[in-house]
């Protein structure tokens, strides 16, 4: 518990068994539930992940947010906190992201990783592609978004009734940011949180997710109603 709530961190794993040891050590201890979805790993991620004291939940259908919705479904505490398998996301600041909830009185705020402290942690195609999908969100749907792909961030467990989540894939990063910001009674902000070199081999296929963000976001704003 921290600041009078409590916090369910999830996390979602595709062959993640070299990153999760590592992001699992550096969980607060006032986290009190730790959630890691399997997403259908070909390797020993759940089974370390249960080593490390984590609740363990296996998704067999691939795909980024059929697994982080999974995670969403299975964490039972106030406040749930989304990083990644891989070591990138800086779980110790946890803190920062509640404290930032509570002060602004958001219902969900991000992890807003620009500006890079270290350039060198993110590729520049990467780069490129994540600042592309930030402008293309903040011109569509007139809001501000640094970085719409983060997926680091906060939100509390009561408002997932006002979202409407329905991508199964690496769409969800920009679908539930959006969400937050539209939707009257959530609200949205970010905070800016350090970035960190990934460990293992990355499975994001980048120019194909990032056309595919795109053509979500087109979808989303001229097509999709609530």
């Amino acid at each position: 518990m921290y600041r009078d709530v409590t916090i369910s961190v999830v996390i979602p794993c595709l062959n993640e068994e070299k990153g999760i040891a590592q992001t699992l050590r550096r969980i607060p201890e006032y986290v009190d539930e730790v959630v890691v979805v399997d997403n259908g790993s070909d390797d020993r991620t759940g089974e370390v992940a249960r080593a490390c004291g984590a609740v363990v939940v296996v998704q067999p259908k691939r795909g980024y947010g059929i697994a982080k919705r999974t995670g969403f479904q299975a964490a039972t505490k106030d406040v749930i906190v989304t990083a990644d398998g891989d070591g990138t996301y800086p779980l110790e600041a946890i803190p920062q992201l509640i404290d930032c909830m509570s002060e602004t009185g958001a219902g969900f705020v991000c992890g807003c990783r620009f500006p890079l402290r270290n350039p060198d942690t993110m590729t520049y195609r990467n780069f490129l592609g994540n600042q592309a999908i930030s402008l293309a969100m903040t011109w569509l749907f007139h809001r501000k978004f640094c970085d719409g792909l983060s997926g680091m961030y906060c939100l509390r467990r009561e408002g997932l009734i006002h979202f409407r989540l329905i991508s199964d894939g690496w769409n969800l990063s920009e679908e539930i940011k959006l969400e937050a910001a539209l939707h009257p009674e959530i609200g949205y902000r970010e905070c800016h949180i350090p970035y960190h070199e990934r460990v293992g081999t990355s499975k994001l296929p980048a120019w194909k997710t990032g056309v595919q963000n795109l053509i979500f976001l087109f979808r989303k704003r001229f097509f999709m109603r609530r």
